[in-house]
């Protein structure tokens, strides 16, 4: 069995794999485990979930000082789940991943990587996340700009900041948190926004003495803590999303986080979101709205023209230098799996399916017809924004495990039906339909131009358990490979004719 990526989703699967003693390899483009979170080293990397529910169930985070981890402290977590569970054995590292093509007369998948080695493998599961590809904007006269620039999931350190001034395009998470340190160091930074970002205001990172003393101490107390976030993510937050009843009150705090973070008017209105609150990603953040508030740091917020030979111009014709420009412009998300050619039974493209398809699509977000024994982990619309991803990801490894299962009972590749895949897509269509999020000509990373919503799961963590607790022989069919199809129609036909 192959994984692709070794990230918080293939990490999670290579140990239930590892318990069940199964045989397994690895597969991971960078240099060491970790995901997005190798990627996003930029100054101020932070993660929003509490790092209680940002872990494994089965390794869970223990550390009674903090509640909110950094880019590091998560990283030195999954190297520890690495060394501790016995995964490192099965890791193939700098090993990317080009290609993957189902082989009908066998019912095994050959896996080609980028320096053309390849695998053979009766069942994938692709754990490539959603959230590492950057993208970066097509704006005229970028060769032409002189100075240096960088995506902040490329960041590069050598860079010296004192004195130099600094662009940085975008304001989503990575930009808020970019922003807050490079005004503690450059001359200048200006800051371009497209769309303001509702902010609510963040809990310290660090746990005050009493707690700290309580989940030192008092047994239990981390599992139950971990339990109260779970439990209280689908109870507050997840209704933001729908426009239910927590969405008032949390405008509320972000707007009285706004007034008490940025006095001055002006400044204030172009910050001011004009669309409801869920719309797009919400940010928890108390140093951007200061930086921001700093003598030499500009918000801008006409468009973009063109890049100069030392600057930015925007459309109201202003050229601003800048000596480096950060794009903190996210990621290619709505392309999942871009960029690695995937060939189910008769070779049909998974990539044109989706294109005739008008969106991409996958039974819970890991599982595609036509395409036996291949899985995904944060698949098409299974990205949560009100929860922990992890949670998901850990009940998608589960129910993978019984399609394992599943298969091996039947002695045959196994598939998702048409009528099961139809079933849930009719659904997700009504779920997403009373979200806030299919209004009209608000850009976020989990759209498409057209504004398709890609990415993220509509419905609570609870919901999606839920619906994975069913039994996959309900939606799974056993593919036999066709020469044995056809021996079996030749015998029966031969029968006919004796």
């Amino acid at each position: 069995m192959i994984v692709v990526g070794a990230g918080f989703g293939g990490l999670g699967v290579a140990q239930q794999l590892k318990q069940a003693g199964l045989d397994f390899l690895v597969l991971e483009e960078n240099p060491q485990v970790g995901g997005v979170w190798w990627d996003n080293h930029y100054p101020g990397a932070n993660c929003d979930v509490p790092s209680h529910l940002y872990s494994y169930d089965f390794d869970p985070w223990r550390d009674p000082a903090i509640r909110y981890p950094d880019q590091q402290a998560i990283l030195d977590y999954l190297r520890g789940i690495a060394d501790r569970h016995g995964l490192r054995p099965h890791l193939r590292l700098n090993t990317a991943v080009a290609a993957a093509t189902y082989c009908d007369d066998d019912g095994r998948w050959t896996i080609t990587t980028r320096r053309g080695d390849t695998y053979r493998a009766d069942h994938i599961v692709w754990a490539v996340g959603q959230l590492h590809r950057p993208y970066i904007p097509d704006i005229a006269g970028r060769a032409e700009f002189g100075g240096t620039a960088f995506h902040s999931a490329r960041w590069d350190h050598s860079v010296d900041w004192a004195g130099r001034d600094v662009a940085v395009i975008g304001t989503g998470s990575s930009g808020a948190q970019i922003v807050s340190q490079l005004a503690r160091t450059a001359a200048r930074v200006t800051v371009y926004q497209r769309t303001p970002a509702w902010i609510l205001p963040k809990p310290d990172q660090r746990f005050g003495p009493v707690t700290r003393w309580i989940l030192g101490h008092v047994p239990g107390a981390h599992q139950l803590y971990r339990a109260g976030l779970y439990h209280g993510a689908d109870l507050v937050l997840a209704p933001i999303m729908r426009g239910g009843w927590s969405a008032r009150p949390a405008a509320w705090i972000a707007r009285a986080h706004l007034r008490r973070q940025v006095p001055d008017p002006v400044l204030r209105s172009k910050l001011a979101p004009r669309y409801r609150i869920g719309e797009k990603g919400i940010l928890l953040d108390n140093g951007f709205y200061p930086a921001l508030m700093q003598p030499h740091v500009e918000l801008v917020t006409d468009p973009i023209e063109r890049f100069t030979a030392d600057g930015i111009r925007t459309v109201d014709g202003t050229d601003r230098h800048a000596d480096v420009v950060v794009f903190a412009t996210g990621f290619r998300a709505p392309e999942l799996l871009g960029g690695i050619e995937i060939r189910g039974r008769g070779g049909v493209n998974l990539h044109d399916r989706w294109a005739r398809a008008g969106r991409p699509d996958a039974l819970l977000g890991l599982a595609v017809p036509g395409f036996p024994n291949m899985y995904m982990i944060a698949g098409p619309n299974s990205f949560t924004p009100a929860n922990s991803n992890p949670a998901i990801k850990a009940l998608q490894t589960d129910y993978i495990v019984r399609c394992l299962e599943l298969s091996a009972r039947l002695g045959a590749p196994i598939e998702v039906t048409s009528a099961a895949m139809a079933e849930f897509a009719g659904w997700l269509d009504g779920a997403i339909a009373d979200t806030v999020w299919p209004a009209a000509g608000v850009p976020t990373w989990f759209k498409r131009i057209d504004g398709e919503v890609t990415n993220p799961w509509p419905g609570t963590v609870a919901q999606f358990g839920r619906m994975v607790r069913r039994d996959p022989a309900t939606a799974f069919v056993a593919v036999p490979p066709p020469h044995r199809t056809l021996l079996t129609q030749s015998a029966r036909e031969g029968k006919q004719s004796a």
